[in-house]
């Protein structure tokens, strides 16, 4: 899919941007944006920006501050599914 963004020219010239600067740069704050809301995930950013480790894709997402919401809900979740293991072993 090509999308076209119409920016004026002295705005463009101010800020010194290059057309392919400026689209990759609105292709990664659009894969930040939509992991943020739990949209994608980390796989679907690793594609879209043709990452080639996870780890790469991690490091965006971090640079990004693109974090999934984790509550004191899900910590206590994750604290009592850990608790129940280690009763089991």
């Amino acid at each position: 899919m090509q999308i076209t963004i119409v920016l004026p020219d002295d705005i463009a010239n101010q800020l010194n941007l290059q057309p392919e600067v400026i689209s990759r740069r609105v292709l990664e704050l659009i894969a930040a944006d939509h992991y943020r809301q739990g949209r994608i995930g980390a796989a679907e950013v690793r594609r879209m920006l043709n990452f080639v480790s996870r780890w790469e894709t991690y490091e965006f997402l971090k640079r990004e501050k693109a974090y999934l919401p984790y509550t004191e809900e899900d910590l206590e979740q994750d604290v009592q599914a850990i608790r129940t293991v280690l009763v089991s072993e």
